[in-house]
């Protein structure tokens, strides 16, 4: 994730410790100290979902797949998780809240120290599990909304999906509970975003999720559907004009981006225009902290029955599953031949990204999505937006102090 509130606007959040090393800057309560040395790992609790989203990573169904983790093997996997000294377990589907013992898995998360959050589409969320969710230890809510109604309950495959969610907000919010809006962005809602990002003002949200579209699930079905680069540049920089607008108005909404690190070269080339090299050379030094995209680092992902797999875009590649062997000893194992080259991608980058010079706070983006369209690992990723002078060999802005 990249926050464009933290970069642009100077704005405090839990995170800052997680992406940044900057917990000791931060006047807000931090998830942790230090910068995370194990991934945050998304749990596919079940395939099983209530709608059918025509962007679904995960493929989901209306019924459970075999072989789903009982409640006994779930909590085993999260000790498996807390042992290895994981920092935070997304619990996602399908949809989660199809599972009568999610506030079990959660609790049992909180106990043994990890930091449980949520990705739900939210049409589940009545007052009382939202409270008992909370009282399970819940920590985070993402409630996922793509759009005006009929477009959201469009993507979602069901009429009322919208009006669902946002009751489900309201709950949440209601029972204390941390919440946020996600939305994954294609060529049929890119309109729709200032709607949402005004919606999520409306109902009181102060965390908005800003998704670009992997070509992993069904979401590989929506390829010829992405934005042109120029559509998705006017995207961010929107994005961008937004969050500075209702700073100044004093809603200070964390705004995050998530899926494609050519996002982190437009914020210093952005920071660089609107507020000088100075404050780019800082924006650029917080990136290098954060590191760049996280697949099969820093972020990884377990699905209903035991895969480990690179990200949660990735479910078509496994690593193992922990039902053989321990969650810590897979992600460990560099005898596996494409673990290892991610962990080096760097020195593998052909085309426009081996010789960028925002190669080292972007690691060339996807590479599930420069695999999905061009068959090759390593070539460039085709939601690349930045242009030929941006990626420039060179040092621009390199060498910065946080200020």
């Amino acid at each position: 994730m990249i926050s464009i509130s933290k970069l642009l606007c100077n704005l405090d959040a839990e995170g800052d410790g997680l992406r940044y090393d900057a917990a000791d800057e931060s006047n807000t309560h931090q998830i942790t100290e230090r910068k995370q040395r194990r991934p945050v790992v998304v749990w596919n609790t079940t395939r099983q979902c209530n709608l059918y989203c025509s962007h679904c990573y995960a493929a989901a169904e209306d019924e459970p797949a075999p072989g789903e983790f009982t409640t006994a093997e779930g909590t085993a996997f999260l000790d498996q998780l807390a042992d290895y000294g994981v920092p935070v377990v997304l619990f996602s589907g399908g949809e989660p809240l199809v599972r009568d013992d999610l506030e079990e898995l959660v609790a049992y998360a909180a106990d043994a120290g990890l930091r449980p959050v949520l990705s739900t589409n939210g049409t589940l969320i009545t007052a009382e599990r939202a409270a008992a969710l909370r009282d399970a230890g819940l920590q985070y809510a993402g409630i996922s909304v793509d759009g005006r109604p009929e477009r959201n309950d469009s993507f979602r495959g069901r009429e009322g999906a919208f009006d669902a969610a946002v009751r489900g907000i309201e709950h949440c919010l209601d029972a204390g509970l941390k919440t946020g809006l996600r939305y994954t962005i294609t060529s049929a809602n890119a309109g729709d975003l200032e709607a949402v990002i005004d919606l999520l003002v409306d109902v009181g949200l102060d965390r908005f999720c800003f998704y670009h579209l992997d070509y992993g699930g069904r979401g590989a079905e929506l390829v010829d559907a992405d934005l042109t680069p120029t559509e998705r540049r006017a995207a961010i920089e929107r994005l961008c004009e937004l969050t500075l607008e209702y700073h100044d108005d004093g809603e200070e909404i964390e705004t995050l981006l998530v899926g494609n690190y050519a996002d982190a070269a437009f914020l210093v080339e952005y920071a660089s225009e609107r507020f000088g090299d100075a404050r780019a050379r800082t924006v650029r030094d917080y990136l290098e902290r954060n590191g760049g995209d996280p697949t099969g680092e820093r972020i990884a992902d377990v699905d209903y029955c035991g895969n480990v797999h690179l990200t949660q875009f990735w479910q078509g590649y496994s690593l193992g599953n922990v039902r053989d062997r321990p969650f810590g000893e897979l992600w460990e194992d560099e005898t596996n031949p494409l673990l290892r080259a991610l962990r080096e991608r760097e020195t593998h980058l052909t085309g426009r990204c081996a010789e960028c010079r925002y190669r080292s706070i972007c690691r060339g983006a996807s590479r599930l999505r420069a695999l999905a369209v061009e068959d090759d690992l390593f070539a460039p990723d085709p939601q690349c937006y930045l242009t030929e002078g941006e990626i420039a060999p060179g040092d621009a802005f390199a060498g910065g102090s946080v200020d």
